[in-house]
C-alpha cells in the first residue's frame, strides 16, 4: 500500500464519521421545524397518525429500493422478529412520545429537556454495550445536562403532560440508540434491514390503537386536507421522518450511540435560539438562555473531543500501516 493511498483510506474513514453526524444534525432540524408546524401552526389533531405517515413512507422507499436492486437486505422469514426484538417496541415509544412532547411543549423547552437523554444513553452503552468513557467526554455530558437543567430551571410554562411525555422519549430514544448500535451488527439485516423491519412491524399495532383511541377518526375528519399548504408540510414530514430513521442509522452505524445523541443535542441547541425569534411560543429569560450556552459548550467540546481523537488514532494506525509496508518492500528487494 502507497503512502497515498495510506492516506485516502485514513480520510475517509473520518470524512465518513463526520459527515454521518452532520447529515443526522441537519434532518433531525428540519423534521422538528417541520413537526411543530403541522401540530402547532396548523394544528393537526393527531401526532400518531403523523407518525404512521412517516412509517408508510419509510416501507414505500424501501420497499422500492430493494425491488429496483439499489439496496438489499433480507427477505422477512420466522427469524426477523427475534432479531429485531425490542426494538420495533423502543422504536414506536419513542416515536409517539417523541410527536407528543413536540406538541405539548415550546420548541426551545422541548429541545432543553431532550438533553437527559444523553446520560441515559452513556448509561446504557456502560450496561449493555459494555463501553467506558474518558473522562473529558463524562465531563463534556454533564456540562451539557448541567445547562439543561439551568435552562429549564426558568420555564414559565410549566406543563406536567409535556414533561412526562418529554422524559419517556428521552428513556426511548436513548435506549433505541443503543440497540440500534447492537442490531446493526446482525446477520442479514444491515442498515436497511432494520429500517424497513422496524416500520414493517410496528404499523400495524399503531394504525389499531390510534383507530381505537379515536385519533385516527380526528386525522381523517381534519378541515384543512384541502390546503395545499397543509398538504405540502404533511408529505414533508411524512418523507423527513424516513430521512431521519436512515440519518440516525448511518451516524451509529459509523459512531457511538452517544455521539449520536450528542450530536442530536447540539443541532437541539441550535433549534432553541432560532425558537427564540420564531414561533411564537417561548417566554425568554436569561437564565433559559445562559443554560443554553453552556449545553452548546459541552456539546462542541464532546465534538471536538471525540472526532479530533478519531482523527488522531486512525492518522496514527495508518502511519504505523505505512512503516510495516515500507518495511516489507524494503526487505523484498532487497
Amino acid at each position: 500500500m502507497s503512502a497515498k493511498d495510506c492516506q485516502e483510506t485514513v480520510e475517509h474513514s473520518v470524512q465518513l464519521k463526520f459527515f454521518s453526524a452532520v447529515f443526522y444534525a441537519g434532518s433531525s432540524f428540519l423534521i422538528t421545524v417541520v413537526n411543530k408546524t403541522v401540530l402547532t401552526s396548523f394544528r393537526f389533531p393527531s401526532y400518531m397518525c403523523l407518525g404512521i405517515g412517516q412509517m408508510i413512507t419509510t416501507l414505500v422507499v424501501l420497499y422500492a429500493a430493494k425491488m429496483s436492486k439499489a439496496i438489499q437486505f433480507q427477505d422477512f422469514d420466522r427469524t426477523i422478529l427475534l432479531k429485531m426484538f425490542p426494538l420495533p417496541l423502543l422504536y414506536v415509544g419513542n416515536h409517539i412520545t417523541g410527536l407528543a412532547s413536540t406538541k405539548k411543549l415550546s420548541l426551545p423547552m422541548f429541545t432543553v429537556l431532550r438533553k437527559f437523554t444523553i446520560l441515559m444513553t452513556m448509561i446504557l452503552e456502560v450496561y449493555i454495550l459494555r463501553k467506558t468513557f474518558s473522562k473529558r467526554l463524562v465531563y463534556s455530558v454533564t456540562a451539557i445536562v448541567l445547562g439543561a437543567m439551568v435552562a429549564a430551571s426558568s420555564d414559565l410554562a410549566f406543563d406536567v403532560e409535556g414533561y412526562t411525555f418529554i422524559l419517556l422519549n428521552d428513556a426511548f430514544t436513548a435506549a433505541s440508540s443503543v440497540y440500534t448500535k447492537k442490531k446493526l451488527g446482525t446477520e442479514g439485516l444491515g442498515k436497511y434491514g432494520v429500517l424497513f423491519y422496524n416500520a414493517l412491524i410496528i404499523i400495524i399495532p399503531t394504525l389499531m390503537a390510534s383507530a381505537f383511541t379515536g385519533d385516527l377518526h380526528k386525522a381523517v375528519t381534519y378541515e384543512d386536507w384541502v390546503k395545499a399548504t397543509f398538504i405540502m408540510c404533511f408529505l414533508v414530514s411524512c418523507f423527513m421522518g424516513f430521512v431521519l430513521m436512515y440519518s440516525i442509522v448511518l451516524c451509529s452505524y459509523y459512531n457511538s450511540a452517544l455521539t449520536t445523541t450528542v450530536v442530536g443535542a447540539i443541532k437541539n441547541v441550535a433549534v432553541a435560539y432560532i425558537g427564540i425569534f420564531v414561533g411564537g411560543d417561548y417566554l425568554f429569560s436569561w437564565t433559559n438562555f445562559l443554560g443554553l450556552s453552556i449545553c452548546m459548550s459541552g456539546g462542541l467540546a464532546y465534538s471536538y473531543f471525540t472526532f479530533n481523537t478519531t482523527s488522531s488514532r486512525s492518522n496514527t494506525e495508518g502511519e504505523k500501516e505505512l512503516k510495516i509496508h515500507i518495511t516489507e518492500d524494503s526487505t523484498g528487494k532487497y
